[in-house]
Parts: C-alpha cells; structure tokens; sequence
C-alpha cells in the first residue's frame, strides 16, 4: 500500500470533508447508510474544532510578538489573516457537529 503524500496528510490533518459521504445520492437504503456513517464519523469533528483553535491562537500569538517585538504591523498580518480565518472555520465545524448529532435524519 502506498503511503499518502505530505499534502494529503497536511489536508486531512486540518478539513475534515473526506471523511464524509454524500447523502443526496444514491437510493433510499444508501442515503440512510450515508446519513449513519457520517453520524458515526461526527465523532471526530471536535478534535479538528480543537486544532482550528488552537491554530487560531497560534497565530494570533505569533501576530501579537511579531507586531511588538519587531515592530512591523505589516509582517503580523501574516499571522492575523490565518487567525481569523480560523474562527469562521471552527463555527462551520461546530456547527456541523452540532447538525449530525441533534437532527435525526433525512428520512
């Protein structure tokens, strides 16, 4: 078997869509199986909120040195954009977390 590239890791390790099936295809049985294994697989969803935030903080941290330390607004920019665009990802997630495990199916 051949081992997944960095890349791949990299994706995995921080979006969390491969591990879902698309319920909207298939029949009536393959929908509900679909709908089950992505139940199943919520369960994972609070560890990737986990590293969204802790992302999130990491470079805001890395913003706030880099703004005080070395004096350059422009330079922390490159640490403050990721940090925000790591909240409205871990309310995406927080939400479909919260979807799989409170909505009782398609059917």
């Amino acid at each position: 078997m051949q081992e997944p590239q960095f890349r791949t890791l990299l994706y995995r390790y921080f979006f969390f869509g491969w591990l879902f099936k698309d319920v909207t295809r298939g029949t009536l049985f393959e929908r509900a199986a679909a709908w089950r294994h992505n139940r199943e697989q919520a369960r994972w969803l609070p560890l990737y909120l986990r590293r969204w935030m802790w992302w999130g903080l990491f470079c805001y941290g890395l913003g706030g040195v880099v703004e005080i330390l070395l004096e350059s607004p422009v330079l922390s920019m490159l640490f403050y954009v990721p940090s925000a665009l790591s909240v409205p990802i871990a309310a995406v997630t927080l939400a479909a977390w919260i979807g799989l495990k409170a909505l009782p199916g398609p059917l």
